[in-house]
């Protein structure tokens, strides 16, 4: 059995959407961030990051989303894998990509404190946010297959997280539909069962 502990709020839900995908069994938790649960002692026995997604497996804790999916495709589920090499390499790029800038961008908007210890530079951070998680989807939006998936015509690994952070641009007011690729494939998305499944179990926010 596996267990997810997991905030709707975060990036966490790409994991739920593959577990849904995969028809895996497993136990969501909820780490609440109000009540602080992320740094409690019990959390961080588990996670001394403090940070979600954590996933326990049978052979131990996994924690990190890029790894998560891979242990995932793994075990469960290698068709969310390219087989051809380069496909695959192309999915990682994705995915590396959606990790260490999409996500990075958005941070900035709320995050602050994790770069600098003065208020006006969290200020002019949240304040650039936008700008550059617009240039991100930008990017992407003229890079990816969109075929209909980020990488040709099946769905990898990819697909949710690029789903779930591309869904944040709201929250930073900018337009997706100013993006008609990645529009479409929001769409897209938000009518799979997998989605639907774990977006009725209270894990996507």
């Amino acid at each position: 059995m596996l267990t997810l502990h997991y905030n709707p709020l975060t990036v966490a839900p790409v994991i739920a959407i593959v577990l849904e995908e995969l028809e895996v069994d497993y136990t969501p938790v909820l780490v609440d961030f109000r009540l602080l649960a992320q740094v409690s002692p019990e959390y961080l026995a588990l996670n001394p990051k403090g940070r979600v997604p954590t996933l326990e497996t049978p052979d131990g804790v996994l924690t990190e989303t890029g790894a998560i999916l891979e242990y995932l495709a793994a075990v469960h589920g290698p068709h969310l894998v390219p087989e051809d090499p380069f496909q695959a390499g192309r999915m990682r790029e994705t995915m590396y990509y959606l990790a260490s800038t999409l996500h990075v961008n958005y941070a900035h908007a709320l995050r602050g404190a994790r770069w600098a210890d003065t208020e006006a530079s969290w200020a002019d951070m949240a304040a650039k946010a936008p700008h550059t998680m617009a240039a991100s989807l930008a990017h992407l939006e003229g890079h990816l297959d969109f075929a209909p998936f980020a990488i040709g015509t099946n769905l990898t690994l990819a697909d949710p997280w690029l789903f779930v952070l591309a869904g944040f641009a709201t929250r930073l007011s900018i337009d997706i539909a100013q993006f008609p690729n990645l529009s479409a494939h929001q769409v897209m998305m938000h009518d799979r069962y997998a989605v639907r499944a774990a977006r009725n179990k209270g894990m996507i926010g």
